[in-house]
């Protein structure tokens, strides 16, 4: 069996740590790398190594940002009554481009499941209830419509509406099963104006 130099394995081995990146696909990737120009591969790593040194966290939100706070959370325009809970980055991304939706986010850093060691503990749920002591009058609960996002939506709704706030939770315009980072834009904005008191 043809066994391929320890840097390129190196590499794979690391490239399969990605998330959604099986073996073959990180042994694929790595020899594309490999062919990659010596000015095209460190183009690669330095876009890599920026990434690390500029974005960090927000303070705020927990959005990704080469500032602090985001853009989002500095935008005088935004409505800071309404803050819309989304599991992860990409959710926040893709709810930001609906139409008609001007609030602020909150990302919690995953969702619950048990089965994975994820707890209330391991999301951000306590700096959430520590925003909600503002002026915030409106929370929508925006994480995916499968097992775990229904539970970290019903276990929010538990925590939330004895603050006296009012707790919705977008409409069931998104296929069960799916992510919020994939739908597109008009499925987003009719579950969001759909959405219903939780």
């Amino acid at each position: 069996m043809f066994k391929s130099a320890a840097s390129v394995e190196q590499l794979a081995n690391r490239l399969a740590r990605l998330p959604g990146i099986g073996r073959k696909s990180a042994t694929r990737l790595a020899f594309h790398i490999l062919k990659l120009s010596k000015e095209e591969a460190n183009e690669l790593a330095d876009a890599i190594r920026e990434v690390k040194e500029k974005v960090g966290f927000c303070s705020v939100c927990y959005n990704v940002s080469e500032t602090d706070p985001c853009r989002i959370c500095s935008d005088p325009s935004r409505d800071r009554s309404l803050i819309c809970v989304v599991e992860e980055t990409a959710d926040a991304a893709a709810m930001d481009k609906v139409e008609g939706f001007n609030g602020l986010f909150h990302i919690l850093g995953g969702r619950l499941s048990p089965l994975d060691g994820i707890g209330p503990e391991d999301l951000r749920i306590h700096e959430l209830l520590a925003r909600i002591k503002e002026d915030v009058t409106e929370v929508v609960i925006a994480t995916n419509p499968n097992v775990e996002g229904e539970a970290t939506a019903i276990y929010l709704a538990k925590l939330l509406k004895p603050m006296g706030i009012k707790v919705t939770r977008i409409a069931r315009g998104l296929p069960v099963g799916s992510d919020l980072e994939y739908a597109d834009s008009v499925t987003l904005a009719r579950a969001l104006e759909g959405r219903q008191d939780f």
